[in-house]
């Protein structure tokens, strides 16, 4: 999750703009009277979130997923899928 993401997240109407990627060396810029959101609190979501990033980099393409789907059934496809899922679970 993106620092973007994190702070709609916590206050979907939020204005800001954001210089840099890294949520301890950016800079952000609350805009329109939105209430700061600390850097602590955003970095919490973005943690929590983590798992999401890390399964989106492992999981096969799409079509793959089809294709196994197509060879190996709805089944073979879960078993497939509950591997990556397993490796970075919810918290």
């Amino acid at each position: 999750m993106r620092i973007a993401e994190a702070i709609i997240f916590i206050n979907p109407a939020a204005k800001f703009n954001i210089s840099g990627h890294d949520i301890d060396d950016c800079i952000i810029e609350w805009l329109d009277g939105t209430t700061p959101i600390s850097k602590a609190d955003i970095k919490v979501i973005i943690n929590q979130f983590a798992y999401q990033t890390k399964r989106e980099k492992e999981y096969p393409a799409w079509q793959d997923q089809l294709d196994d789907i197509y060879h190996n059934g709805i089944d073979g496809w879960k078993t497939t899928i509950k591997a990556t899922k397993d490796k970075y679970p919810k918290l």
